[in-house]
């Protein structure tokens, strides 16, 4: 097993064209560290919902490998993404860590998938993301690193997320009376997402 614990900012871009973002990432000399890869990932909570009101990510996550993750639920947001802090481990058995999970009176509460190709440009990591109801690009690194890598790939004018792809599913959900509970390529195929989706709902 290996483990990480850091405070994590990233900025998360609503894109259109994913494929425009990858040339220019191989124009400007960006190393492909991991090529694309389909994601499945577990969110969890307990009986009471306590980790979704307070924000706090515990989740599964199986592509090449499997990790457990956990997330604060404080978050700073400011203009170049937000920071909250991570903790992440590597494990050998998904199967039996869900087991563990559940053992210790936590359930599934969210099934999200995603293909995810990363690139790295200088200090900063650049993950394009295909979702179920969108195109999105994240840049994790220092505020100066992400800085950079705006202007170096001239996305001034994406749309800005300060919020996880939970978050925005939970919008989008309310948005367009969506009745599934996971966030899957099937649930949404043949489903239209705007970009006024990806907004909270009016009350």
């Amino acid at each position: 097993m290996s483990g990480s614990n850091l405070n994590e900012t990233e900025l998360k871009l609503y894109v259109e064209d994913l494929a425009s973002v990858e040339t220019r990432l191989q124009e400007l000399g960006a190393q492909l560290s991991a090529p694309r890869v389909y994601e499945r990932n577990v969110r969890y909570d307990d009986a009471a919902g306590r980790l979704t009101r307070e924000a706090i990510t515990l989740r599964l996550r199986q592509d090449t490998r499997a990790r457990l993750t956990y997330k604060d639920g404080e978050r700073q947001i400011g203009d170049l993404g937000t920071s909250r802090f991570e903790a992440e481990v590597e494990i050998s058995d998904f199967e039996t860590m869900h087991i563990i999970l559940e053992k210790l009176g936590f359930a599934p509460s969210l099934v999200y998938e995603k293909y995810r190709t990363t690139y790295e440009l200088g200090d900063a990591e650049i993950t394009l993301d295909e979702m179920p109801y969108g195109r999105f690009i994240e840049i994790e690194g220092t505020p100066d690193a992400i800085r950079l890598t705006l202007a170096a790939l001239a996305l001034a004018s994406p749309m800005r997320m300060h919020h996880s792809y939970a978050v925005l599913f939970a919008w989008v959900k309310a948005n367009l009376n969506l009745p599934f509970r996971d966030l899957t390529f099937e649930n949404f195929d043949g489903i239209d997402v705007p970009l006024s989706a990806f907004t909270p709902p009016s009350r």
